[in-house]
This record gives structure tokens, sequence and C-alpha cells, in this order.
């Protein structure tokens, strides 16, 4: 659905939404975190549900250091996963040399050393890499994401090799944990998600937070009112590299093994920035949906399909064209009409989106099943599962169903939206309306 030419910009919810300090509402809005944090293994018992939680937790904070770059910076850096890499394989040797009794560091301070080490290596790229920027900034990040997951090869004493590093977490208890358990892991991870979150929350409203968001905007107007943009850039980007290599200590806690071949990779990089535009880099809370998204996406949806991929680009595709702001500004714009009162008349016409728009996506999944399988899976028969039922491929019916249902599902879709398009344009300049009204009797 196309909304752009009647939606307010996200920053005007920004503006309308953020809390003041010590507001009733910050404080709710973190307890309520601190408590998801808490009770989510409770809740999700099983030991995937377990697994993903652990991985959720770390992620958030590697796509928020991310978004320090991208939605804060306007950076777009294509070699994030060089200082969560290179932090997780100092927190592996860190471990090993903790295990034989040479580096006296308890395992809860191993993120700490893993986030000096991102800072440590964002201090000599950053130098580097900051000194340009725009497109020859995320050129740079990317040849420099090259050259060090090359080097990994040159090196394998420090990097394993293909094979990569182990280590083992159990090597010293902290009061009565030994980190065996996983949920001993994931509270580990928990702490210092929502420790990490509040502290890049906090980044955003200092001196350097405010005058980076600048150096994004406008940064001519910055040099001329005697701001250096580069060192801007630079400080911004070693805060970054350390949070990063948190993230990165915690991936190797949770994982007990690196590899340079996963961790170091521009897919890794790109992963991070896909899933922080999908989840939105204009608001704060974007990249901690997107980090979600990279979980369900990379455990569940990949098991679920082999065209996983195809999915994926498909819905960033989609969200480009359709919602640049992601996930969190189509949130916060729906909070803006709740807010005015009009978000009633806006029911219906979601529910009818939801409903045609499943059957044309069900149409289309059916149809591009069917080809996965008859150019990969041929030999096991003319059968793919589908939800719960079967499809066959050799059957005209089955294909004939598909593409009827994908076809009226995006009939009725287009005139539902059309229908959506024309009552949000309306409560939209209802709203500006209503803005303009109090500002004058103000």
């Amino acid at each position: 659905m196309s909304t752009n030419p009647s939606m307010t910009p996200a920053a005007t919810s920004v503006e309308l939404y953020r809390f003041k300090p010590m507001n009733v509402g910050r404080i709710v809005v973190w307890s309520l975190f601190a408590v998801a944090l808490l009770v989510a293994p409770l809740v999700f018992t099983s030991s995937l549900a377990m697994t993903m939680l652990s991985q959720i937790g770390y992620l958030i904070i590697i796509c928020l250091s991310y978004n320090i770059l991208l939605g804060q910076g306007g950076m777009l850096s294509f070699g994030h996963a060089v200082y969560t890499g290179l932090g997780s394989f100092i927190a592996v040797h860190a471990m090993n040399m903790a295990s034989d009794g040479r580096l006296p560091v308890p395992l809860v301070l191993i993120p700490v050393v893993a986030g000096l080490a991102g800072a440590f290596f964002a201090v000599l790229f950053g130098y580097v890499t900051t000194k340009k920027s725009g497109t020859t900034f995320a050129m740079i990040t990317l040849g420099l994401g090259e050259l060090v997951a090359a080097m990994a090869l040159m090196f394998p004493s420090f990097f394993g090799g293909e094979g990569g590093i182990t280590t083992n977490r159990v090597y010293g208890k902290f009061l009565w944990w030994d980190f065996g358990p996983q949920i001993q892991v994931y509270y580990l991870i928990a702490v210092y998600c929502f420790v990490c979150t509040a502290l890049m929350f906090a980044f955003t409203g200092t001196p350097l937070g405010r005058i980076l968001n600048a150096v994004r905007d406008n940064p001519e107007r910055v040099e001329f009112i005697g701001y250096n943009t580069q060192r801007v850039r630079y400080f911004a980007f070693i805060i970054a590299g350390f949070f990063a290599g948190i993230g990165g200590g915690l991936a190797a806690i949770n994982f007990e093994i690196v590899n340079a071949a996963d961790s170091l990779s521009t897919i890794r990089s790109g992963g991070y920035l896909l899933f922080t535009f999908l989840g939105g880099a204009t608001l704060f809370f974007g990249p901690i949906i997107g980090a979600a998204l990279l979980v369900f996406a990379s455990i569940l949806l990949s098991e679920l399909s082999k065209a996983w991929l195809l999915y994926l680009g498909l819905v960033f595709l989609f969200m480009v064209m359709f919602a640049p702001g992601g996930i969190a500004s189509l949130i916060m714009m729906n909070v803006r009409v709740a807010a005015f009162g009009k978000f009633k008349r806006l029911w219906g016409l979601y529910g009818g989106l939801l409903a045609t728009g499943a059957l044309m996506v069900v149409g289309l999944a059916a149809i591009v099943e069917m080809i996965y399988h008859i150019q990969l899976n041929a030999a096991l028969g003319p059968k793919v599962h589908f939800f719960g039922g079967e499809l066959d491929t050799s059957s005209t019916a089955t294909w004939v169903g598909a593409v009827a249902l994908a076809v009226v599902g995006g009939a009725l879709m287009e005139m539902v939206r059309r229908r959506f398009v024309r009552v949000w344009g309306r409560a939209q300049e209802e709203i500006e309306a209503e803005i303009k009204r109090k500002e004058m009797t103000a």
C-alpha cells in the first residue's frame, strides 16, 4: 500500500512521542523491557526458544550499534561484521587464556574485553573510513571488510583456519552460576542487552549524539558552526565498534566457537544492514525489531522453505518502495493516528488488507514452492508439503488454483488498498488541520 504522499514523516512522530527526562512513560517503557527480558525464558521454555532468545539478545546490541552509524550518523557501512567478528575472536582467546589461568578475567567480563577489542579496531580502521562520507565511506568499509575476511586465512593461529576457534565457557563460577545451562547464558546476555541498550539510548541525547544527527542531516552547516565532521563521525564509529564488540563477545560465549567465514563475511554485514533497515533505522527501537526478525528469518523461515531468501528479498523490496522508514515508522504513524482518535475508521480496512493479502501471499508462495520443488527436489516425487498440506506439481488443477488464488487475492487487495489510501489521506488532513488549529489558539 502506497501511503507516502499523505503520511507524516517519522521525525514528527518522534517529536510527538519523545518522553521527557524522568517522564513516567519512559520509566514504564524501560520497566516493561526489563520485565520482558526476565520472563521471556519462563514463558518460552523449549530449547529452540531459548536459543532464539539468546541470539535476539546479543543481536539487539549489534543492530543498535550499527544504527549509530546508519540511523544516527547517516553512515552506510558494509563492514560492521569486522568489529563483531574480531570482538568474538578476542573473546574466545580471552576465555581460553582465562581457563588456562593466564588471564584472571571472569566470564561475566569477557564481553567487556570483546567490546574494548571492537573499539580498538574501530580506532584503527575508523581513522581511514571516516575521512570520507557517503558512497565513498560505504565502499571503503566494504573493502576493509573483504580485506579482513581474506586475511583470516593468512593467520590460522589466530583465526583457526576454516574450522575456527573453540572454547569452553565453563571455566569458573560467578556467585553460584557456572554458565553451563543455556538459561544462565541467556540471563548474562539479557543483562548486557538491557545495559547496552540503555547506554546507547543515553548516547542519543548527549552533545555528541545530537551533533552526529546534525552531521547526518547537514554536514556543511555543522562545519560552518565550527565542528569537525570527520572527528564527529570518528568518535561515533569508535562507540559503535565498542558495542559491536560486546555483541560479538556474547555470541562467542553463546556458541563457544567462532568461525571467520561466518563471523567476518560481507554477508553477515549485509544482514545487519538489511534487518536494521527493515526494523526501522529512523527510530531507536527499530533495530530491536530488526534483531528479532533476523533471528526468525535465519532460524524459522530458513527451515520452512528453501526459497526463504527470495521471500526476504521481496519483503525488503516492498519495504523500500512503500515503507522506507521500516516497521518502527509504520507503528509510530499508526500510534499518531490513534492518539488523535482517527484509528477506528481504519480497523476494517486493515482487516481487509490482511485477509486479501494473505490470499495473494498463499497463492504466490504455492507457485514458488512448486517451482523450487521441480528444480531442486523433482527426484522425490511430485508432492510438496505446504502449510500442513500437500501440493501436486504434476496436477494442472493445482497450478491453476494457485494462480487463481494469487490473482484474485491481488485484485481484492488492490481494491481495499485504494480505499485505505483515501481514508488514510483524509485522516492525515484532519490531523494536520487539528494541529494547526491548536497552534493558532496556543
